[in-house]
């Protein structure tokens, strides 16, 4: 019998290898708009971190995330992430 392959996927925060499934994807839209991806379906540039905000104030704090997205991030945009990332009850 074959095993299915998982999907593994690198947190700009700790940089460890983890499944897909248990990262979130952090989007910029063809339009400009960078948010949360919580299906992984989004289109648009991405990236993803660990559910935690250890790992995004790690990424934040060495540009990752901006450099992955190709774009520059506003303080509100973080302040949203944060949020949502805690709201998600995986702090």
């Amino acid at each position: 019998m074959l095993k299915k392959k998982i999907p593994m996927r690198k947190c700009l925060g700790c940089n460890e290898m983890k499944p897909k499934k248990e990262m979130i994807r952090v989007v910029r839209s063809p339009e400009g708009n960078i948010s949360m991806d919580l299906k992984g379906k989004a289109s648009g540039r991405g990236c993803y971190i660990c559910p935690n905000v250890e790992c995004l104030n790690n990424a934040i704090k060495a540009k990752r995330i901006e450099n992955a997205l190709e774009t520059k991030i506003n303080e509100d945009i973080i302040l949203i992430l944060r949020e949502q990332i805690q709201g998600n009850g995986k702090s």
